[in-house]
């Protein structure tokens, strides 16, 4: 029952994490060379980072938006226009999340380490989700994600009943993403600088339970990305030069490998 409660919790926290990822996934998904976006498509500015990506001032083709007349009250008012989506949907980035969420709490159970994965599980999807847009790896999404990672499991080495060691953590962020960095030195064209960055992040959750679970969750990550890149071809809509976002596959082999980690622990 214990299972079932962490399972069901871990799932509402990213169902409510994923609603508010659309608006943070539209302003990051900004072509390489160009600030974040600050307006919708219809020039219309955007605040915050947080929310759905809806804007009220954008009118869909077809709405009437003149005063609507009350017969109960004998009033006219004017009825808000719904607004325009611009970005991903909350219902399925909720959804995306909120298994994220419930597949780490399945896995890792009552541990103390289930906490930073909760944490980072939504930051993950949204990276995923910036890449597959624009093929574009945000630094200050990159490099928080690293720097939290190892933050957050140092302080889950200091509770009771953890099942993994910050210092192989450290280790495996700096071993990936010291691989990465080679791999985008022989073939800059194949493999973004931004990789390198995720990889010190992926390299750090993987290398907290030891370093089969780095190796898994690499080879993981690789092998997604050519399925990926090979269906591409053979359905033809790329070639064999077409570059492709890596950054979900890399993200997908990291929660791989950390999932057969948190069983295994």
């Amino acid at each position: 029952m214990t299972d079932l409660v962490l399972v069901a919790g871990a799932a509402a926290w990213g169902a409510v994490a994923g609603t508010l990822l659309p608006r943070a996934a539209y302003r990051f998904s900004a072509p390489a060379g160009e600030a974040w976006h600050t307006e919708c498509p219809g020039g219309h500015p955007v605040g915050g980072w947080l929310g759905r990506a809806r804007c009220a001032e954008c009118v869909p083709p077809g709405t009437v938006t003149g005063p609507t007349y009350d017969a109960t009250t004998g009033t006219e008012y004017h009825r808000a226009p719904p607004g325009v989506r611009y970005g991903p949907g909350r219902l399925v980035l909720a959804a995306v999340t909120a298994l994220v969420c419930a597949a780490l709490a399945a896995a890792t159970g009552t541990r103390p380490e289930l906490g930073v994965w909760l944490l980072l599980g939504p930051l993950g999807v949204l990276l995923a989700v910036v890449d597959f847009r624009v093929q574009r790896l945000p630094d200050p999404l990159t490099l928080p994600f690293a720097g939290a990672a190892l933050a957050l499991l140092g302080l889950a080495a200091l509770v009771p009943e953890h099942a993994g060691e910050w210092t192989t953590a450290l280790l495996g962020a700096l071993a990936l993403g010291a691989g990465y960095f080679v791999l985008f030195l022989i073939n800059p064209g194949g493999m973004g600088f931004g990789d390198v960055k995720l990889a010190l992040g992926a390299g750090a959750v993987l290398g907290w339970y030891g370093w089969p679970a780095v190796m898994l969750g690499t080879l993981a990550g690789f092998v997604f990305g050519a399925v990926y890149g090979g269906a591409l071809v053979v359905a033809r809509r790329a070639g064999r030069k077409t570059a492709i976002p890596f950054g979900p596959f890399l993200i997908g082999g990291a929660f791989t490998g950390l999932l057969i980690g948190a069983y295994a622990a």
